[in-house]
């Protein structure tokens, strides 16, 4: 009988966070800054932590990225692999291909998170999990869109969209590692999550609810929110 299939989770790390524009103001990249006295992607990786499911934690950062050099961040709950590319769906491609050459197995599930998403919890990891595990394609975590749609011309609204059928995709996305290498292979750099790539090839992901506060970390005032939901959680 072949053994169950894993779960690991891939962390996506090798970005600059140009939006935070953390460049211009001599910051580190957004994921390394400090946000309840640790760097945000520590936040992430506590959070996997407490999944016991979770068989690994590899961090895909750029292969000259040297803040894991640094004294201490030895001990974290990880694992680094400094094979990271120019784009997104570039690092997770190598990350799955790390994953391989490392004891998974292409039938294994793995959980391709953002390093910014530093608010997600255990549970919602679990969660999706639970809902996945048996599910032909995989999923991802969503939240229905909670505000009106526009259309825009020329900085004006043009026409209003429903909203129904809308979601905000989040993460984690959890897919199979083999079915998830393939899709991405196929696609091209420019797909923005694993979903849309498992989407392209035919594969449509289950949406299961998230949460609000699961948000990315993105624009210079998001890290003020992140900062008090943080240390809010700590108290």
């Amino acid at each position: 009988m072949p053994a169950a299939p894993r779960f690991f989770a891939l962390i996506p790390c090798a970005g600059s966070g140009s939006r935070a524009q953390t460049a211009s103001q001599g910051q580190p990249p957004k994921q390394y800054r400090l946000l309840a006295g640790w760097p945000m992607v520590w936040h992430t990786l506590q959070a996997f932590h407490g999944v016991t499911r979770i068989a690994a934690c590899w961090l895909v950062v750029a292969p000259d990225d040297n803040f894991f050099a640094a004294a201490g961040v030895q001990d974290w709950p990880c694992q680094v692999a400094q094979c990271g590319g120019s784009s997104r769906a570039q690092t997770v491609q190598a990350g799955l291909a790390h994953l391989l050459a490392h004891g998974a197995q292409a039938q294994d599930w793995v959980l391709v998170h953002d390093a910014a998403r530093c608010m997600v919890t255990p549970a919602q990891i679990n969660a999706l999990i639970d809902a996945c595990q048996h599910d032909a394609s995989g999923g991802l975590l969503a939240l229905k869109l909670p505000d009106t749609l526009k259309v825009a011309a020329q900085g004006r609204a043009s026409a209003t969209l429903p909203r129904d059928d809308k979601w905000l995709a989040q993460t984690p996305q959890m897919f199979r590692i083999g079915a998830l290498l393939a899709a991405l292979r196929q696609s091209n750099s420019a797909v923005t999550d694993e979903a849309s790539a498992m989407e392209a090839s035919g594969q449509p992901p289950l949406l299961v609810a998230g949460s609000a506060q699961n948000f990315k970390v993105t624009y210079p005032e998001d890290f003020a929110l992140a900062e008090a939901l943080l240390r809010s959680r700590m108290t």
